[in-house]
């Protein structure tokens, strides 16, 4: 069986396409896959070093306003098409799978005009412009939430959950809390704001350490982000806050082992990437979410508000977010262990562990059907 995967631009779209690869490797003997990226995004880093063959196809995305720019960027459109479909031809997969970002458009129209199986896997609850528009040539789309199957053609769209990597369900607490260094008679706290960090995050979380340095029933793990980290030191510092002086306290630049810190995280302050949700919710971690303004057609919040409408979480928007807002709904929620068990149910509710494995079966599925 040969596979394209398609996706790029960002980590909540690359790792998804990983995790479906590596299951699928798991299901199917002699599998060969590709992987299409483009020459800038993350992908071009992260693909080769899994070991995986990729090869690049350039787009961007248009301004909304009228550009002599979008011209060019039109025109590099153009050729990026035909490229994929050089691509797609060299390669003849028996299916094409595309998780996000622009470099999808190109690939997949290409597989789909070539009579190819192909899929979109949409992992926010609103979808985005790129995914909308190829749901209309694709065979199926497979969506992370139930919500998102509203904007997709009926007849070929699934709710199957984001795919979520084995080793965050496979972590053992005990081995957690002895390999971090932390307290497992302490309630844990786990703050990111992804890979890059979240600056409000951040900023917030300094009053939030001060208040809480030192306590007997609390315990805080938080990961800044790399850009964030030596920035966020220095207003720890000009707080007056000695992190050295305070077991309870630990700041990191990142968390390379993020599955190892879900597995003892009571309680969670997050941005609301699918990816990071899928995987809280496959934990059953109630959460605090402050959604990134930022994020195309504001999809983060659409993410947030459906975990909060579940009963698993509560939304600070990020104008709102400071130290004060912050330290009240954590203490509210600590407060009330009954509301936070509840939280956890409901968290869990919505996850999806299996959700690679339902994904895999649907792509071996239209790869057959290209067969017969």
């Amino acid at each position: 069986m040969r596979v394209i995967v398609s996706g790029g631009g960002t980590g909540g779209h690359i790792y998804p396409a990983l995790t479906i690869l590596r299951t699928l490797q798991k299901k199917v003997k002699d599998l060969e896959v590709l992987y299409v990226g483009t020459s800038q995004g993350l992908e071009s880093d992260i693909i080769p070093k899994e070991g995986l063959p990729f090869a690049t196809v350039e787009v961007q995305s248009f301004k909304r306003s009228l550009s002599p720019e979008n011209f060019l960027r039109a025109m590099k459109a153009m050729a990026g098409v035909i490229k994929a479909r050089g691509i797609v031809k060299n390669f003849n997969p028996d299916v094409v799978i595309g998780t996000g970002g622009y470099v999808c458009g190109p690939i997949l129209m290409a597989a789909s005009l070539s009579g190819i199986p192909t899929m979109v896997q949409e992992q926010n609850v609103l979808p985005g412009i790129t995914n909308k528009i190829l749901s209309r040539f694709v065979d199926c789309i497979a969506t992370g939430s139930p919500e998102a199957l509203k904007y997709f053609p009926k007849e070929k769209s699934v709710f199957t959950g984001n795919p979520i990597r084995s080793e965050v369900m496979d972590t053992d607490s005990a081995k957690g809390y002895q390999e971090l260094g932390l307290d497992p008679d302490k309630k844990t706290i786990l703050v990111s704001g992804g890979s890059r960090g979240a600056r409000t995050i951040n900023q917030s979380m300094v009053g939030v350490l001060k208040h809480y340095a030192n306590d007997d029933e609390l315990q805080i793990l938080m990961a800044t982000g790399k850009g964030e980290y030596e920035g966020t030191m220095q207003k720890i510092k000009e707080a007056g806050l000695d992190l050295d002086k305070c077991d309870n306290l630990q700041v990191k630049p990142y968390l390379y082992n993020m599955p190892m810190a879900m597995s003892i995280a009571d309680l969670a302050v997050f941005r609301a990437g699918a990816t990071g949700l899928a995987e809280l919710t496959a934990k059953g971690i109630p959460s605090i979410l402050v959604p990134y303004p930022y994020a195309s057609e504001n999809h983060q919040e659409y993410n947030a508000r459906a975990v909060e409408n579940a009963g698993a979480a509560k939304v600070i928007l990020n104008k709102d977010l400071n130290a004060d807002i912050l330290i009240d709904t954590i203490e509210s929620l600590l407060a009330n262990s009954k509301t936070l068990r509840k939280m956890s149910a409901a968290s869990k509710l919505l996850g999806r562990p299996q959700a690679a494995d339902v994904i895999a079966d649907i792509i071996i599925e239209l790869a057959r059907s290209k067969k017969n």
